[in-house]
């Protein structure tokens, strides 16, 4: 019996989209394996956020508490998980491909001594895994051996859960945590706080690339457009390594990657790595002067203009159309 373990990130007492990602696509693999998906809550007292998702589908939720699980560390977080994993008997332990996910499940992999598929986007029946390669431009069939298998899954490549009326059982695991996983000390998060959505999860992207030339035109130029909007701001690797603006809002393959309904890329060449973070958005609008940039090959729809006189431009027009 395949039995899942999926471990639902929560931050500051609310579960991003991207858990319940994890969880629908948890759901998924038990049912291809013929297990049970079995969700887990990590904190020091995780029994309410723990009631909260049993609405969402999976067999039971596991409320995992510990003091030292108050605040997320790599260390504590990936011995009780592992420690849980080898308890329960699970066959595969998955979560999102967050910062989070992508800091904690390969340490969960080393001390299982386990395979590891990162960032998949597909679940084939016979129990191998799709993973993008190559900035997305190739896909392998990933296939691992051994009794547990490690599995980060792309938040853009699932939906999320939906709650139904009928709860799953919660159970309290207190975790198992020696001295050695308890040094790594929890000292202050620093959050960077926007009213604007956040980029992984909003409706509509607006992205700015070097060809808006300063950090203050992205201010001028980019921002009125992004609020009027109702979008999140990203960038390009180009504008974040030219200073314009911080690197929490890089999209591409070293940065996020984002699929909205709507994307739309200012003054973005269209580099590969770029188009890796993005290229799965519902609707994407480009606007370059270059006709020949490569952002034109994934658009649906495509400008070729001066974004300084195109931008002000559409700004008026989705205030017109707001009123």
């Amino acid at each position: 019996m395949g039995d899942v373990l999926i471990f639902a990130e929560h931050q500051q007492g609310k579960f991003p989209k991207s858990s319940l990602t994890a969880l629908l696509a948890g759901q998924e693999l038990a049912q291809k394996r013929g297990g049970k998906a079995i969700a887990v809550v990590a904190g020091d007292s995780p029994e309410q956020l723990a009631g909260e998702l049993a609405k969402y589908g999976c067999a039971k939720v596991i409320a995992l508490a510990h003091p030292a699980l108050k605040n997320y560390l790599a260390d504590a977080y990936a011995q009780a998980l592992a420690a849980l994993v080898k308890s329960a008997g699970a066959e595969y332990v998955l979560a999102t491909a967050t910062a989070m996910g992508k800091d904690l499940m390969p340490r969960v992999a080393a001390r299982l001594g386990a395979a590891m598929a990162s960032e998949i986007v597909a679940i084939n029946n016979d129990g191998t895994f799709i993973r993008p390669m190559y900035a997305g431009n190739a896909l392998a069939t990933v296939e691992m051996d051994g009794p547990v298998k490690v599995v980060t899954v792309r938040a853009t490549a699932f939906d999320a859960a939906k709650p139904g009326d009928v709860a799953a059982p919660v159970e309290k695991v207190d975790a198992e945590l020696d001295g050695a996983s308890t040094r790594m000390q929890f000292v202050a998060f620093n959050q960077t706080k926007s009213d604007r959505p956040q980029l992984t999860e909003a409706r509509i992207v607006v992205s700015g690339g070097r060809g808006l030339k300063s950090g203050e035109n992205f201010k001028t130029v980019l921002e009125p457009l992004v609020d009027e909007m109702g979008a999140a701001m990203g960038a390009s690797r180009a504008a974040v390594d030219a200073g314009f603006v911080p690197n929490d809002l890089q999209v591409g393959q070293t940065g996020k990657v984002v699929a909205p309904e709507l994307y739309v890329a200012v003054g973005i060449s269209g580099a590969i790595q770029h188009l890796a973070g993005m290229k799965d958005s519902k609707v994407i609008v480009a606007i370059n002067k270059d006709e020949e940039a490569p952002i034109f090959n994934v658009a649906d729809y495509g400008l070729v203009a001066d974004l300084f006189k195109a931008v002000p431009e559409m700004v008026q027009e989705v205030k017109k159309l707001k009123q």
